[in-house]
C-alpha cells in the first residue's frame, strides 16, 4: 500500500480528472477500502480541498470549486502542456488575441510552475523554444475590463450599448451580410450614436476578438472587434439568446471573413478568364476559389468576396491580363478600380512627382 501522502497525491490528482467519482472506483485506482478512501477525503477536506459527496445507488465524491485557490498536482503531461501555454502566452500576448496585461501574468505564472518542477521536466520544458508569428499589420491589444465587460453582457443576456470606432481598412470592422456597414456618421456632427445589440458570443480569430451580436438596429447579425469597442454600463432588458446561422458561432465569425453572408452562400461571386496557366493560379486563391484550365496558359477563375471591389482587386492582383464572364457587378467595379488608379497616375503627373 502507498505512503499517505503519496495515496491523498494521488486521490487529488484522481479528483481534478474527471466530475464524479464512485466510491468503489476510487478504492479499486488507489488499491484500498473504501474505509480507506472515506478517511483520505476527510483529510484532503482539513486541508482545505472542497471534496463533496455525491448521494446515488454507488455513492461518490467530487471536488468542488473553492473560495480559495488550493495546491494543485499535475502529471508530467499536464505540467509540461501548461509550461508550454503559459510560454506561448508569454511570448506575444497581443498576436495571439490575449488581452493585455496577461504576457506579464504568464511570466510569472511561467517562473512559478518551472520552480516547482523536477529536474527532468525543467529540462523538457526548457528545450521547448515558441515562437509567435505576427500576422499582418498590427494588433491593437484590447483592454481585459472591455473584454470581461461583454463577457458580463453574454453572460447575463442583456442588451448592450456601446460606442465604436470607426473602421479602418483592413476589413476587420463590423461585418454584416455585404461587407462593412459599420453606420459611421449616422449621429451627425456629434458622431454616430451609440450601438445597441444582443450580445452573443465573444469569438477570437487572427490575433483579435471580436463580439458576435445580433444588431437590434440593423436586424442582423453582425460582428465588432473588441478593441474598437467602449461599452457603456449595463440596463438591460434582458433577451431570449437567438442562435446563429449554422449554430456554431465560431464558424460563422470564420465565413463571414471568408465572404459567406451566414447562410452558407458568397454574397459576391464572379467568373473571369485569366491569361495565365492554371497552375500558377491554385497556390494563391484559398480554399473557396476554382480553377479550371483551357489551355497551356489560360485558365478559368471563379472567386468570391465581401464585395464587388475586393474581388477585382483579388483577380488584379494576378497581373495577368483577364475578361470578365461575369456578372455585370463584378465588371462595374473593375471599372471603378481602373477610373481610381487612372485618376492616382493622373494626379501624381500633376503634383509633378517623378
Amino acid at each position: 500500500m502507498q505512503k499517505t501522502s503519496v495515496r491523498l497525491l494521488t486521490l487529488l490528482s484522481l479528483l481534478q480528472a474527471r466530475r464524479d467519482w464512485p466510491g468503489a472506483l476510487l478504492a479499486e485506482r488507489l488499491d484500498v477500502s473504501p474505509r480507506t478512501v472515506r478517511r483520505d477525503v476527510d483529510r484532503l477536506r482539513e486541508l482545505g480541498y472542497p471534496v463533496a459527496t455525491v448521494k446515488g445507488p454507488d455513492g461518490g465524491y467530487r471536488l468542488d470549486p473553492g473560495t480559495e485557490l488550493p495546491p494543485l498536482r499535475f502529471d508530467d503531461g499536464q505540467a509540461v502542456a501548461l509550461a508550454l501555454a503559459l510560454r506561448t502566452a508569454a511570448a506575444d500576448a497581443s498576436g495571439a488575441g490575449v488581452p493585455s496585461g496577461v504576457a506579464e501574468d504568464a511570466v510569472r505564472a511561467l517562473h512559478t510552475v518551472r520552480r516547482l518542477l523536477p529536474a527532468r521536466l525543467r529540462r523538457r520544458i526548457d528545450t521547448l523554444e515558441v515562437a509567435v508569428a505576427e500576422a499582418p499589420g498590427e494588433r491593437p491589444p484590447v483592454d481585459g475590463s472591455v473584454l470581461a465587460a461583454l463577457g458580463s453582457a453574454v453572460h447575463a443576456r442583456e442588451v448592450l450599448r456601446f460606442d465604436y470606432a470607426a473602421p479602418d481598412r483592413d476589413g476587420g470592422g463590423d461585418r454584416g451580410g455585404g461587407g462593412n456597414s459599420g453606420g459611421h456618421g449616422e449621429g451627425g456632427p456629434l458622431g454616430p450614436p451609440p450601438r445597441r445589440v444582443e450580445p452573443h458570443h465573444l469569438v477570437a480569430r487572427g490575433g483579435r476578438w471580436y463580439l458576435l451580436a445580433w444588431d437590434l438596429d440593423r436586424g442582423d447579425w453582425r460582428t465588432f472587434r473588441a478593441d474598437r469597442i467602449t461599452p457603456r454600463p449595463l440596463t438591460g432588458p434582458r433577451f431570449t439568446p437567438r442562435e446563429p446561422p449554422g449554430g456554431d458561432a465560431g464558424a460563422f465569425v470564420a465565413a463571414r471573413f471568408r465572404g459567406a453572408d451566414g447562410t452558407g452562400g458568397p454574397p459576391c461571386r464572379g467568373e473571369v478568364l485569366l491569361d495565365l496557366p492554371a497552375a500558377a493560379v491554385v497556390p494563391y486563391i484559398g480554399g473557396d476559389g476554382v480553377v479550371e484550365a483551357l489551355g497551356p496558359d489560360r485558365c478559368r477563375l471563379v472567386l468570391h468576396s465581401w464585395s464587388w471591389t475586393a474581388l477585382a482587386a483579388a483577380v488584379g492582383r494576378f497581373d495577368a491580363g483577364f475578361e470578365v464572364v461575369g456578372p455585370a457587378e463584378l465588371a462595374d467595379a473593375c471599372a471603378r478600380l481602373a477610373d481610381r488608379y487612372a485618376a492616382a497616375v493622373s494626379r501624381r503627373r500633376a503634383g509633378g512627382t517623378p
